[in-house]
């Protein structure tokens, strides 16, 4: 199970999300303000700068970069 912190109207959080469906991968998405807050990531991943953060279970990948060589 794929877990993606993202945020509306983030170009590369929905790339990550399309690339992720496109493979049929289970994903659940975590959006800010909705459902976390930048302290509550910053909590989770203190070196988190940008979104999206992506996880593989509890094992984080990193963002939409990370991601396409995770699955590659």
């Amino acid at each position: 199970m794929f877990t993606v912190y993202s945020k509306p109207n983030c170009p590369f959080c929905d790339q990550a999300k399309a690339l992720l469906k496109s493979k049929n991968l289970p994903m659940k998405e975590m959006v800010l303000g909705v459902d976390y807050t930048r302290e509550q990531l910053l909590e989770k991943i203190p070196t988190a700068r940008t979104v999206p953060q992506i996880f593989s279970d509890d094992q984080l990948i990193g963002g939409f970069t990370e991601l396409k060589a995770y699955l590659a």
